[in-house]
């Protein structure tokens, strides 16, 4: 089979994976679309995302335009590249018109959800804190529409209460990775199998995560506070409010118990909830490493009786 020749167009770890795989099933992969370097970390140096370091390890020219829809210059060098397909994995930017229709088979999304569910900036997320049974990757023929494509492949992995994002993040874009290698294969055929219009009901939207997201109310049900502290963490990571210091909370487990939600029922730090109680097993306060409840606890002791906001 003759590889493809195409355009990859994503910029967070989680596309590097694809990234590998189109250029190990001997596609051409022309050129790499990724987010602008921007400052990170502690220094904020200016810092290439992980696609764009990908990308040039592997020796493949890398684009970094910070906007699409009105620049006609890049559109014109987009289409310039005669493409049979572009390959786009949580890119960042919206791709207009011009762009989607230039390649010969158009563009397709690696997204991260069993699509019409999730559709939107967090997927991931978005399937943990909904308790959802399973999660997965469609491979989606792009439209002008957010995430409304028809499907071309489509593959799920169950989650059950353990499941955390970190977790998921990195199993879906190992499936991203082989089912867009698959889809591809479809489209070298001498009749490629037609993409499936998504159902027109079903549809859920996962919004981008804020910051405030990652705050625990303890009126909840612990099982829900469980789901957030798992979806949510690294980032934006949950937190309470430990008298005046913030407390990051960065794993913990729905354990028997009750009492006004908020407070501190035993010597281990389990916390009452609105339903039930959580026990926390990691946490971090502000400048220190993350370590167990335990060793917290021997260094800042929390009698039970004591509050968490």
């Amino acid at each position: 089979m003759a590889g493809l020749r195409l355009a990859f167009m994503g910029s967070p770890e989680f596309a590097v994976p694809a990234l590998h795989a189109l250029v190990a099933a001997g596609h051409e992969v022309a050129t790499v679309y990724c987010q602008p370097p921007r400052p990170a970390g502690r220094g904020q140096a200016t810092r290439a995302c992980p696609v764009q370091q990908a990308a040039e390890a592997l020796g493949i020219p890398v684009r970094t335009p910070a906007k699409l829809r009105r620049d006609e210059a890049e559109h014109a060098a987009f289409a310039a590249l005669h493409l049979d397909v572009a390959v786009v994995a949580a890119y960042g930017l919206i791709l207009p018109s011009a762009m989607l229709d230039a390649p010969r088979f158009g563009c397709l999304n690696i997204h991260a959800s069993l699509l019409p569910r999730w559709r939107g900036a967090a997927p991931i997320q978005a399937a943990i804190l909904a308790g959802d049974a399973e999660a997965g990757v469609t491979i989606m023929q792009m439209d002008a529409g957010l995430d409304t494509g028809a499907m071309r492949r489509r593959a799920a992995v169950a989650l059950d209460h353990t499941s955390t994002a970190a977790w998921l993040h990195d199993q879906l874009a190992a499936l991203g990775a082989r089912l867009v290698v698959e889809t591809l294969a479809d489209l070298c055929l001498p009749a490629p199998p037609p993409a499936v219009p998504q159902p027109a009901d079903g549809a859920t939207y996962a919004p981008k995560l804020e910051r405030g997201d990652g705050k625990l109310d303890w009126t909840a049900p612990a099982t829900e506070l469980d789901r957030r502290v798992r979806a949510l963490n690294p980032w934006p990571g949950t937190f309470c409010r430990l008298a005046d210091e913030v407390l990051k909370v960065h794993q913990a487990t729905p354990v028997a118990g009750h009492g006004e939600p908020g407070l501190v029922l035993d010597d281990r730090l389990t916390i009452a909830c609105g339903d039930g109680a959580l026990r926390l097993l990691r946490v971090q306060r502000a400048g220190k490493a993350a370590q167990p409840a335990d060793a917290f606890l021997r260094g800042h002791p929390v009698p039970p009786g004591s509050r968490l906001a």
